[in-house]
């Protein structure tokens, strides 16, 4: 059995549901947010529960909002994650097999209870696909290409200078 962990900005009869299903399943589920009753907005949602993820308290985990848009955003901004919005079985069998996708993320809005239950099944009986790794290893490139370093003042100064080039005279 695996630790999942699960978190949404509201907790929901879909929640309640998904918590349900994974300790019937005998899996140990860590709650975030409300589910944990923490207060907490979308985006420290789906960073935590990223987090949680790429940095192997959890083998797994599902996120949830109302659109599940700004929970997927938000997540995907954590360097590893490949967190997919699923709205039915096929797109999470899809998801998991070809993208290797490591956070399931629904939308508590159109995401029914029996419609969550096959993408759940689909999600936790669907192996990634060894043949996608290559592919899967360009979108890992991306993530290490374009993941920022913070900036400081005086590189933010720099970069404000005029460049000689583009001077006025």
């Amino acid at each position: 059995m695996m630790r999942i962990i699960v978190g949404s900005d509201e907790r929901t009869a879909l929640t309640d549901a998904i918590i349900a299903w994974l300790e019937q399943q005998g899996h140990q589920v860590e709650r975030l947010g409300p589910l944990a009753d923490e207060p907490l907005d979308w985006p420290e949602v789906g960073e935590q529960v990223a987090q949680g993820v790429v940095s192997g308290l959890a083998e797994d985990g599902i996120v949830c909002c109302w659109t599940g848009t700004g929970v997927a955003m938000a997540a995907n901004k954590v360097p590893g994650i490949r967190a997919a919005l699923c709205l039915d079985a096929e797109t999470a069998r899809g998801a998991r097999r070809w993208d290797h996708a490591n956070l399931l993320v629904l939308s508590l809005r159109s995401t029914s209870v029996p419609i969550a239950r096959e993408i759940h099944e689909a999600w936790f009986t669907t192996p990634y696909a060894p043949a996608e790794a290559d592919i899967v290893a360009k979108l890992t490139h991306l993530d290490q290409k374009y993941r920022r370093k913070p900036r400081t003042a005086d590189w933010l100064d720099e970069d404000l200078k005029p460049s000689p080039r583009t001077r006025l005279e």
